[in-house]
């Protein structure tokens, strides 16, 4: 979410266009019908773009009648996708929504575009008051030191990903089922195919198995930052028992009154505070938390690698083994405690 506004701040500032506060996108499972003002705080936002790009609550009434003309910009990459295909479309229609791009290519940005970006993702965007006070309350509240686990084995997640697991609880399976759709797992070779690109989250047993291979002491605190319908935690948290959630820290009230992307703004926070901060996956959030502490210098946040891991045990890897080839794959990034934790939009000046 964050990561999308952010490269929609560049583009419209590519395109000289004025930018209309986003809506989020309606997601039944994730209990979602947050909206940007219940996330962010609007006035901040507007006031520390002034310069960068025009930004407005609301559509004039001569154009907010009509729908937007949609442009598919999913394969967009650069500046010249952006002026070429995107601002015809734009002058013709006035007022244009955008899908956005599935990968950016920042760097090749003009400087005033960079510049853009990098206000919107660094210094524009804040919690609203309320959000930000419950943050630091939360964060207050986990034991110190911790790591933030950004944890991803929900049910919608999983089935999306296409892989096939074995040994998991009938009730996970179960809700997968439900959560595929027409999203049929893959079989056969092209599974293990699959499997070994990378492309299957890990579980917790495995993420648990991943951290004894680094090390890291099964009495550390750790805050699980995940999204609802978590399933098999068992598996991690038999073997690291201090583990702490938004549900057990917050009171019912506060928890149960919450949209996905409140959730998400929490997790969030704690994580870009945290002492360390690791993720079973490189997701929109993991990658805006990560350049966020980099930004922070905040240089202890590290990805698990998926496609390590299933090459090992595809080589019949196990026990003893298994964990030095992990500990191996991970050493560098582990060591220089930065994994892939680089500035996301490149920032080559000060703002």
């Amino acid at each position: 979410m964050r990561r999308d506004f952010c490269d929609g701040v560049g583009v419209a500032r590519l395109l000289n266009a004025t930018l209309v506060l986003p809506k989020f996108e309606v997601a039944a499972y994730w209990n979602e019908s947050s909206d940007f003002a219940d996330i962010f705080d609007v006035d901040y936002f507007i006031q520390h773009m002034d310069g960068f790009v025009k930004v407005v609550k609301e559509l004039p009434p001569e154009i907010s009648s009509k729908e937007p003309f949609h442009v598919d910009c999913s394969k967009r990459k650069g500046q010249f996708d952006y002026v070429e295909s995107v601002l015809p479309v734009l002058l013709e229609h006035k007022y244009i929504s955008l899908t956005p791009a599935m990968s950016q290519r920042r760097d090749r940005y003009p400087r005033f575009a960079k510049a853009a970006l990098c206000q919107a993702c660094y210094g524009a965007l804040r919690l609203t008051r309320s959000l930000q006070k419950k943050a630091a309350e939360l964060l207050e509240a986990i034991p110190k030191p911790f790591l933030s686990l950004h944890l991803r084995f929900e049910p919608d997640m999983v089935a999306y990903s296409q892989c096939e697991y074995r040994g998991l609880s009938p009730t996970s399976m179960q809700v997968i089922e439900a959560a595929r759709g027409d999203r049929k797992p893959w079989t056969g070779e092209v599974a293990g195919i699959w499997r070994r690109r990378g492309k299957c989250p890990l579980t917790p047993n495995e993420t648990a198995l991943i951290l004894q291979a680094l090390s890291i002491p099964t009495s550390t605190n750790i805050y699980l930052a995940a999204g609802d319908g978590l399933m098999e935690i068992e598996g991690f948290t038999s073997v690291y028992t201090n583990v702490v959630t938004k549900s057990a820290l917050l009171t019912g009230e506060d928890f149960t009154r919450m949209h996905g992307n409140t959730k998400a703004a929490l997790d969030y926070y704690v994580s870009i505070n945290s002492d360390s901060y690791m993720a079973t996956y490189f997701g929109n959030m993991d990658k805006m938390v990560a350049a966020m502490r980099a930004f922070k210098g905040l240089y202890k946040t590290l990805f698990l690698s998926r496609k390590a891991f299933a090459e090992f045990t595809y080589q019949g890897l196990e026990g003893k083994e298994l964990m030095q080839a992990l500990w191996k794959v991970h050493r560098d990034d582990f060591l220089m405690g930065r994994g892939s934790a680089l500035p996301d939009c490149f920032c080559e000046f000060k703002l």
